[in-house]
């Protein structure tokens, strides 16, 4: 068998209403989300499937001094190319004259990450399986952290977010609708208390509670079925596929 037979990878993905265009025929696919895979996942797989010259627990060690180099490079002003992806620091915000320095209250520091070439090269070697319209027309699409300008990666505590989606307006009496983060960690589930000034059925707007530093899953509660009189009689629940991080 070919190397390149050995290597075809396959990605099932559904069609979804597009949103952001006014054609009511139109679609947009995303891709049929699993569980989130970490670094002690990857090297778990490696070993299993005899990729890997060395144990999982050893490669999972490997990685993590890895990892711990890369971010104290790239911290100190170093682009880092890895071959999956490229990664550099970048400075936001406005300096008014030549001699201003960084001020944290009103610059920002950032990074920017795009593919690197050999995942670009193994796109060849990818297969997109549609596997029809998805029957979940109640989503979370993108979530936006308008102090960082991070999307679907970050969260600023006490700060405004722009979550995306479909029939996703909070709407209906039960005390369980709203919107919620929960920390991987802990399990605990932080509600959103205050007023959300935004709440469209593709657009909410909220204030993002006082999180600790930490991984955070998105939930969107709602009884809110798309018309405009009709609610479910019970809520249901909507989960964003991404992890977000207060750091």
């Amino acid at each position: 068998m070919a190397d390149n037979e050995l290597r075809r990878h396959n990605i099932r993905a559904e069609l979804y209403d597009n949103l952001l265009t006014e054609d009511p025929n139109d679609f947009a696919a995303r891709v049929v989300a699993d569980k989130p895979l970490s670094s002690k996942d990857i090297c778990n797989f490696a070993a299993q499937r005899g990729g890997a010259d060395i144990s999982a627990k050893a490669m999972e060690h490997a990685v993590d001094l890895f990892h711990d180099e890369l971010i104290y490079q790239i911290c100190n002003g170093f682009t880092v190319s890895t071959g999956v992806f490229n990664v550099r620091p970048a400075i936001k915000g406005v300096f008014n004259k030549a001699t201003e320095q960084f001020n944290p209250e009103k610059h920002k520091i950032s990074f920017d990450f795009n593919q690197g070439i050999k995942l670009r090269k193994e796109l060849a070697n990818v297969n997109v399986e549609i596997i029809g319209v998805s029957k979940a027309a109640f989503f979370i699409d993108q979530v936006i952290d308008i102090e960082s300008e991070s999307i679907s990666d970050l969260l600023t505590p006490n700060r405004n977010l722009r979550i995306s989606g479909s029939k996703i307006k909070i709407d209906g009496e039960n005390a369980e609708n709203g919107v919620y983060f929960i920390n991987q960690e802990t399990e605990e589930r932080v509600k959103v208390e205050s007023k959300i000034p935004v709440n469209k059925p593709s657009e909410l707007i909220v204030v993002i509670p006082a999180l600790y530093a930490g991984s955070y899953k998105l939930e969107v509660v709602t009884q809110f079925t798309g018309g405009t009189k009709t609610l479910l009689k019970e809520p249901r629940t909507a989960v964003f596929d991404r992890v977000l991080i207060v750091v």
